[in-house]
């Protein structure tokens, strides 16, 4: 399967999608066109069956994405700048319930809506040379694709606001020591990495994995015994599942489980 769209590579196989921010020579900075492309696409992927993971990079050697396309944030009135945030928040809650895991493969600068951008992913792996930040106070600005929301929720409130206040990035070592990367690789191994860790979660019951990723995020933000609600709801419509069936029977009679997704 392949999508064509003018500033990202989409390319799948093996069920798993890989999504590439395709404007290297401005360190693939987000303009409106890579946004409203990015909805777009996580759209039919998320409608797609023959997809059960997403890895998103960036290309080139240099970054995921630096950040906004500051050439057009110079030009926004304040009704202008509040409707480009909230269409890019809409597109990175796409993102974050895509009812599939969305792997960031952060192969260089993470910054602003970069950084944003790989927060709305399920989690984060980052190559050796990666720096994450939102440098966006430096402009005169705030974060404005959710990184105020989702950074907090992420590492803790103070953690956050050092980054944000400061606006200065976090190398890969630092990101993962705060929580912000689950893993730190070799550039060379960052994609293989992302791809075999992709591969363990979609070896699993695709509905069960729905299900957790429902749990988590939306659970995590209510009170613990709403939470603990939603999860034994949850709980209980897996076991109305084929997959349910097919996985305790497969376990009990000591074989690998074929899931069929229903």
């Amino acid at each position: 399967m392949s999508m064509a769209y003018e500033n990202l590579l989409v390319d799948c196989s093996e069920q798993i999608a890989t999504v590439t921010i395709n404007r290297p020579k401005v360190l693939n900075a987000l303009n409106a066109r890579t946004v409203e492309e990015l909805g777009a696409c996580f759209q039919s992927l998320e409608q797609d069956s023959g997809v059960r993971a997403v890895i998103l990079t960036g290309a080139g050697e240099k970054a995921f994405v630096a950040g906004a396309d500051i050439s057009e944030l110079a030009t926004y009135s304040p009704q202008q700048a509040q409707e480009c945030a909230l269409r890019g928040q809409a597109v990175l809650h796409r993102i974050e319930h895509l009812g599939k895991p969305a792997i960031a493969a952060i192969n260089g600068f993470a910054l602003g809506g970069g950084c944003e951008l790989a927060l709305a992913c399920s989690f984060r792996i980052a190559s050796q040379t990666a720096r994450l930040g939102q440098p966006e106070v430096k402009l005169g600005i705030i974060p404005g694709y959710g990184g105020s929301q989702r950074l907090p929720r992420l590492i803790g409130k103070g953690m956050a606001l050092e980054m944000i206040l400061s606006g200065e990035p976090l190398s890969a070592e630092e990101a993962l020591r705060w929580g912000l990367v689950n893993r730190v690789v070799p550039a060379e191994q960052l994609l293989a990495t992302a791809r075999e860790i992709a591969r363990k979660i979609i070896a699993n019951a695709p509905l069960a994995i729905r299900y957790c990723l429902e749990a988590v995020h939306q659970g995590m933000d209510e009170p613990l015994d709403q939470g603990l609600f939603l999860e034994s709801t949850l709980f209980g419509m897996a076991f109305a599942t084929e997959d349910m069936r097919e996985g305790t029977r497969a376990f009990l009679e000591k074989r690998p489980p074929r899931f069929a997704g229903r």
